[in-house]
């Protein structure tokens, strides 16, 4: 069965927040090979809320994974796209 256009960026939103959550914590910068990152409470529920809100509908999904805050999506973005377009 077909997902309706509404349920398909529900879907696309819940996603990226998953990934967005999967911050680069510190005690896991042993199993992730990444630096850990200390990102406030507050930029974790703001960044949390503009995904919920679409503001970040334009991004990639992959861009989402193991960042610290929304200026770290950006960058991800960024660079995703040098690398798709190169």
């Amino acid at each position: 069965e077909e997902l309706s256009e509404q349920d398909k960026l529900i879907v696309s939103r819940a996603r990226k927040i998953q990934k967005f959550l999967s911050q680069p914590f510190f005690v896991a910068e042993t199993f992730t090979g990444r630096e850990g990152k200390y990102v406030p409470l507050k930029d974790t529920i703001s960044g949390f809320k503009e995904i919920l809100a679409g503001l970040h509908d334009d991004k990639p999904e992959q861009a989402f994974y193991m960042q610290g805050n929304m200026k770290d999506v950006e960058q991800a973005t960024i660079e995703h796209k040098e690398k798709t377009t190169a």
